[in-house]
């Protein structure tokens, strides 16, 4: 005799596992729209998102899940894989904000007009002029001949800053390009950015700055090559204040300022100590051989190496080395001078 009773219970958990897929279907289709449409954040402050050349869908979702973007980077493969774009997302700067949602994003990316019409460029403090040509280069930016072109041969539009005004003819840009972080267009000529980097130098002298520099009897040339020293020698702000002041009485004493980053803007090198054979090179940057400040600046400066420049701090030093982990060992005699390179360096 059946057991009907047995046998619709047995039926009725047979039609559960029959449907159990398709409400983990169901479930899991929530969850993707859920997922798609919800923002990560609230927050609407921007922040910049850059796709490198050659990046896949693992390599964005994965950025845009550690820069704090998306909160599943998995979801954003699946999603992007779905709507058949996975292959179509392009390279380039965007500004995305925690408030927007991964279809919004994948949007962005998979068309290309989240895309900025600008792009970042550092440049950093104690650079020369081949080292900013190089970086400017590497980015794909300008060339470094286009570069090195237009800093280093005289422009009518060079007479329109007043920072530059007491350069002497034969002299460069060198020194004269402020470092830091620049936005430039795409599109930006070699022209543009060095306009644009004169334009920061120029603010950067205050009324009250070249005030002071007039009332010593100094020029911004003298500052900045003197800067240009104190930026390639030391390092905190202290210490370039006490360096500028040992410079000063040294070239009013007639002391040379023997200063080993002279040295090496001619040879190349980045060495914290020259050898005997770089000594003798007969240049006016040879600050062992040639008394005073050497012809211009030898790098782009800090804001507080020209500021120690200006407004130097009374020490009783006359010597100073700067050791491997910078560390700026002061000494009152030539003697005690001695000693410490022999010890430290």
């Amino acid at each position: 005799m059946i057991d009907f009773l047995a046998y619709k219970k047995r039926h009725r958990r047979r039609s559960w596992w029959l449907l159990a897929p398709v409400f983990l279907l169901l479930f899991v289709w929530q969850w993707y729209d859920r997922g798609v449409a919800t923002p990560f954040g609230t927050g609407t402050e921007t922040a910049q998102f850059t796709v490198e050349p050659g990046w896949g869908s693992t390599e964005i979702a994965d950025a845009l899940r550690s820069r704090g973007l998306i909160r599943n980077a998995t979801l954003f493969k699946l999603h992007v894989w779905r709507q058949g774009v996975s292959t179509f997302l392009q390279s380039g700067e965007y500004f995305f904000s925690p408030s927007m949602s991964i279809a919004q994003i994948a949007a962005a990316l998979s068309t290309g007009e989240g895309t900025t019409k600008e792009r970042s460029i550092r440049i950093i403090e104690g650079w020369n002029i081949q080292e900013i040509a190089a970086y400017l280069e590497a980015e794909g930016v300008i060339s470094a001949q286009d570069f090195i072109n237009v800093v280093q041969h005289k422009a009518p539009w060079w007479d329109g800053y007043a920072v530059l005004s007491s350069r002497p003819v034969d002299v460069d840009l060198e020194g004269y390009l402020f470092p830091d972080t620049y936005r430039i267009f795409r599109d930006a000529t070699t022209e543009d950015i060095v306009r644009k980097m004169l334009d920061t130098m120029e603010r950067k002298f205050t009324p009250e700055m070249r005030a002071a520099i007039a009332g010593q009897g100094s020029s911004i040339h003298e500052i900045l090559t003197l800067a240009s020293i104190i930026e390639k020698e030391v390092r905190g702000a202290e210490d370039r204040g006490k360096v500028a002041d040992i410079f000063y009485r040294r070239i009013a004493a007639g002391i040379p300022l023997q200063a080993d980053s002279t040295v090496n803007y001619v040879t190349g090198k980045d060495t914290p100590s020259v050898s005997a054979q770089d000594l003798q090179i007969d240049s006016p940057y040879n600050t062992y051989k040639y008394r005073g400040l050497p012809p211009g600046p030898i790098a782009s400066s800090a804001l507080s190496a020209i500021q120690a420049a200006i407004t130097p701090i009374a020490n009783p030093y006359w010597f100073f080395l700067t050791t491997p982990d910078g560390e700026v060992i002061y000494s009152r005699t030539h003697d005690e001078h001695v000693a410490a390179k022999a010890k430290y360096l």
